[in-house]
């Protein structure tokens, strides 16, 4: 049986996660025919369903291509982690020990990765803790959702290349993990949002500044210039002397 449109986007979103893929990376639907071994309409469809989930665009000139997410999409693709994980927290899901079993392996894996040099793994498991978090409460359409948003916030990391240090947010997980394990859903959903706050914040995101701030610059008025001995002083400024 050959592959699927459903492989190929899982494949696609695994290599965003693992920061295998750029933002703005160009996605060749013939390229991608002859990686996968299957036809264009195929590789359309899979890319097709990418672009509904807001991780693909497409360009009538230009082709398919990864989100490059502005700097007010990467703040509401992390508000809307913040809604999903929180809620998710704040729900009465039961966590038995099989789900809590779950997670400590994925933490083991988590730490592994981090001793190892295979970066890609690395970055993977970090985003795909979230992920886990979500099934192992019980809730696969909202962890498929966070996928989603994982990899835009994967994308927008890499874009506005993120400082967070992966052992702390391996650290951070160990701690959310460790409230869950003590029955204390509030706490956990504190170190959430604490962690949530640590990776936005270690984003390269300029501040949020007037929107007219360039224009203004451009257009204010010249300072005068100083009038030259031969000039009269009544006449107005050449404004090529000021360039």
């Amino acid at each position: 049986m050959g592959i699927s449109a459903t492989d190929i986007s899982q494949r696609i979103v695994e290599a965003v996660l693992a920061q295998k893929l750029a933002p703005g990376a160009r996605l060749g639907e013939q390229q991608l025919a002859m990686l996968f071994d299957c036809s264009r309409t195929i590789v359309r469809e899979a890319l097709t369903r990418l672009a509904a989930r807001g991780i693909v665009t497409v360009s009538a000139r230009r082709g398919w291509y990864l989100i490059a997410p502005s700097q007010d999409e990467a703040r509401e693709a992390f508000e809307a982690r913040r809604v999903i994980e929180l809620g998710l927290l704040r729900s009465e899901a039961p966590l038995g020990p099989p789900q809590l079993a779950r997670l400590k392996q994925h933490l083991q894996q988590e730490q592994a990765a981090l001793r190892g040099s295979d970066v890609g793994t690395r970055s993977f498991l970090l985003g795909d803790f979230h992920v886990c978090l979500a099934e192992c409460l019980g809730n696969g359409l909202l962890a498929d959702t966070l996928r989603d948003y994982t990899a835009r916030t994967t994308l927008i990391a890499m874009l506005y290349q993120s400082s967070h240090d992966a052992a702390a947010s391996c650290d951070e997980h160990v701690a959310i993990v460790a409230a869950l394990e003590q029955g204390d859903r509030a706490r956990a959903e504190r170190l959430m949002a604490e962690h949530l706050t640590h990776v936005q914040a270690a984003l390269r995101l300029p501040a949020l500044t007037d929107p007219l701030e360039q224009l203004r610059e451009a257009l204010a008025p010249l300072p005068a210039a100083s009038a030259a001995p031969d000039t009269d002083p009544a006449e107005p400024a050449y404004l090529g002397a000021l360039l």
